[in-house]
């Protein structure tokens, strides 16, 4: 049967902006267009019409939106005022193929620069069928993740290693233990630890897995530890086969430093879930004016291989509105591409002094409890211990999937109505 899909040279990607400009916003986006793609200030004479006409960006909508009055960012081009816009601009995949760097570099790359813009800020990306299925994409997923730790439904109730630094090995290990011990689903290195000298990976995974593993054997029940092996790409690859060779589940690198290409390739070698912490996010979401929102960004991780994303958490210590959480968690959660037997979502990890008290309106929002929730205080600061903490985030979550009010159910649920009183709303700390 012949193949329905488009030539490589019909398909097409778009990226949608939000511009701000002090020209007519049509022109700016035609030299958003000219500047990523074949043109340039002036016409060179490689640039023929046949060229321009199959390997030209084109200009697919400008929707004004308002004005200010002075420049969001320095160095643009002086006006009178300044248009905001959003604008969306198209590709041929030829002109790239399925290559992450070289979208990113396509999509928003030099577009930063551009005099004509005093501000400017990727809001999405729409990729064909050709590209999202060239890329690696996750691995485990959701159902995959839930079968390795053992959950089978409900959030992941995590915590992550406190101190960030200076834990030994032994440290580190006897407090797994306790975690363990306690019913906790997951556990993860900080990403301020990854294989230093006072804690060498070679020595912490052992430890670790050491305490997992006795407690899986006694229980049947083995808790998923992400370890951080962010390094470049050959230290990666060392690292996640130490972690699989001791029976780890899950490795964990802090995405926005090792980059997509070494992502992907990380992905292509593994042979366990990957965890994509995104610290360093605020560069891209702070100012309102210039970066990526997380739609785009999440779908890029996601393409490259990441199984676990961060999102931050409603009534967080950071930046990050409670809307934009959620809108990343969902965005998540959407497949990029829904085909049979295939799952690309990535697993949201909610994090930021969680406690009991942002579940209902988590669950309220996200109507889903395929996440992560990882909680310190929320579990490590409950007056009764670790376990009761654990056992109050389990109550909590149950509650809110039941429709309970947490009030109602720590009638019934001692650890959860100690949490009530213990940890303050909406956070505690």
């Amino acid at each position: 049967m012949a193949s329905t899909r488009p030539p490589l040279g019909m398909a097409r990607l778009s990226a949608r902006y939000r511009i701000e400009t002090p020209l007519d916003p049509d022109l700016a986006a035609a030299a958003m267009a000219g500047e990523q793609s074949s043109g340039t200030f002036l016409k060179v004479a490689g640039e023929t019409d046949a060229l321009h006409e199959r390997h030209a960006a084109r200009v697919e909508s400008v929707t004004r939106l308002d004005t200010a009055a002075a420049p969001s960012l320095p160095g643009a081009l002086p006006g009178e005022s300044y248009t905001r816009a959003e604008v969306t601009l198209s590709w041929p995949l030829e002109n790239i193929g399925p290559s992450l760097p070289n979208l990113l570099a396509t999509v928003l790359g030099n577009l930063t620069e551009l005099r004509e813009l005093s501000g400017i800020r990727l809001t999405d990306v729409a990729l064909p069928r050709e590209f999202i299925e060239a890329c690696p994409g996750p691995q485990f997923s959701v159902p995959g993740t839930r079968r390795l730790a053992g959950v089978e439904r409900g959030p992941l109730i995590g915590t992550i290693i406190k101190p960030s630094v200076g834990l030994t090995p032994e440290q580190t290990a006897d407090l797994v233990a306790q975690l363990v011990e306690a019913g906790i689903d997951f556990i993860k290195d900080d990403e301020l630890i990854a294989d230093p000298p006072y804690s060498p990976l070679a020595e912490r995974v052992p430890a670790v897995m050491r305490v997992i593993e006795a407690h899986a054997q006694r229980t049947g029940r083995k808790p998923m530890y992400a370890f951080n092996i962010t390094g470049d790409l050959d230290e990666m690859r060392r690292r996640h086969d130490l972690v699989r060779d001791h029976g780890g589940t899950c490795v964990m690198a802090s995405v926005n430093w090792i980059g997509l290409a070494s992502l992907a390739a990380l992905r292509r070698h593994s042979q366990l879930p990957i965890h994509g912490h995104r610290n360093g996010w605020g560069l891209f979401y702070r100012h309102p004016q210039i970066g990526i929102d997380y739609r785009a960004y999440q779908s890029l991780l996601r393409l490259a291989g990441a199984d676990h994303l961060h999102v931050n958490g409603l009534g967080s210590k950071f930046a990050e509105a409670d809307a934009s959480v959620i809108d990343s968690a969902r965005a998540c959660l959407t497949p990029l591409l829904d085909a049979p037997g295939r799952d690309d979502r990535a697993m949201p990890v909610f994090s930021s002094a969680q406690t009991i008290h942002q579940a209902p309106a988590t669950y309220a929002a996200l109507q889903s409890t395929d996440l992560i929730y990882t909680c310190g205080g929320g579990i490590m600061g409950h007056p009764d211990g670790v376990a009761a903490g654990c056992r109050s985030l389990r109550a909590a979550w149950e509650a809110t999937a039941s429709g309970v009010t947490l009030e109602e159910h720590a009638r019934q649920e001692p650890d959860l109505a100690v949490a009530l009183r213990a940890f303050r709303s909406p956070f505690s700390g």
